[in-house]
């Protein structure tokens, strides 16, 4: 039996995928927030992805952790906003919700940075995601409805490519070759040259000493 840990974050990806794609196409105008979408953004878009930023972590995967871990409690965050009035808690103002916002898309940018170094595909998701929580907190802070419809389809599309990058790696993995490409970077030849250990460099100038 193999040890080999499996990669989590088509999983992860798939969950986030999928439950925004579906809210996005509520902020689009297409039906109203329901049980459907509540139920997704609290089991695979929140639980889900919180799963798999604990299994990054066992694998050391830093960046991994703290984009799942995050955008699993935003889900959990968001489902609770909306649920949390009903229950005789104050709902957020409008312009509250938009600093709300405006908090996870400055920190999604920051992770879009950090994506730089990775495929494409990738880059293309944190990218289309600081452009849909700031499109989201103008909506909140303007109360412009076509600013909203907007992020809707953006959300789709950001949702989509998540989707597409979780396949990817899914059909590139069982096949062992690339089935859908998402963008790999070519490495410069210091990238993949190992760098010299100080014993390394000791040992080398005592030869040519």
């Amino acid at each position: 039996m193999s040890t080999k840990l499996a990669n989590p974050a088509p999983l992860g990806l798939m969950g986030f995928g999928m439950t925004t794609i579906l809210l996005n196409i509520h902020n689009a105008g297409y039906f109203p927030i329901d049980s459907m979408i509540l139920a997704m953004g609290i089991f695979y878009g929140g639980i889900g992805q919180v799963i798999v930023g604990m299994m990054c972590f066992m694998r050391g995967d830093t960046f991994g952790t703290t984009a799942f871990t995050s955008y699993g409690l935003f889900w959990l965050t968001l489902v609770g906003i909306i649920l949390m009035p009903n229950m005789g808690v104050a709902a957020s103002p409008a312009n509250f919700m938009g600093w709300y916002l405006t908090l996870w898309g400055t920190f999604t940018a920051f992770m879009f940075v950090g994506s730089l170094r990775y495929p494409r595909a990738k880059q293309v998701i944190f990218g289309s995601l600081t452009i849909l929580f700031f499109l989201l907190a103008a909506r909140d802070f303007t109360g412009n409805a076509l600013l909203g419809t907007i992020a809707g389809f953006e959300g789709i599309f950001c949702g989509a490519s998540a989707i597409y990058f979780a396949m990817a790696q899914v059909l590139n993995a069982e096949y062992g070759r690339t089935i859908l490409p998402i963008g790999e970077l070519t490495q410069t030849k210091a990238q993949v040259q190992p760098q010299a250990t100080e014993a390394e460099k000791v040992t080398l100038h005592s030869v040519k000493a």
